[in-house]
């Protein structure tokens, strides 16, 4: 069974271009529910080799979040998404019209083989 941060990494990895999801979803579809924190610790540790779109992730106000720590990244994350076609109302994405909706048999497809 892959750990908490491979399965949260493989549903990221499906987020596609133009989309984002927030970090309460992500866990919720890594099995890991109430625990959106964990999404985040385990984004911060994302390389740019490990080909994880990691800037498609926001938080649930659809807002980056920020942090002293990120060295500039969250100007970054910004760049990306508009880069994918996502436009800012401000600080703010428009959830209703980016968040992502996986489809059903994909979210049974994500479920990492455990049985309902």
């Amino acid at each position: 069974m892959p750990n908490s941060y491979d399965r949260i990494y493989t549903v990221v990895r499906q987020i596609p271009p133009g989309k984002v999801a927030t970090y309460g979803q992500v866990a919720e579809l890594a099995g890991l529910i109430g625990k959106p924190r964990v999404v985040g610790y385990a984004l911060h540790k994302v390389a740019p080799e490990d080909e994880i779109p990691w800037q498609r992730v926001i938080n649930a106000k659809g807002e980056i979040s920020t942090s002293v720590f990120r060295d500039g990244s969250d100007d970054l994350q910004r760049v990306l998404l508009e880069d994918e076609g996502i436009e800012f109302e401000g600080n703010k994405i428009n959830l209703s019209k980016y968040r992502w909706q996986p489809p059903p048999e994909m979210i049974e497809a994500i479920n990492f083989g455990e049985k309902e």
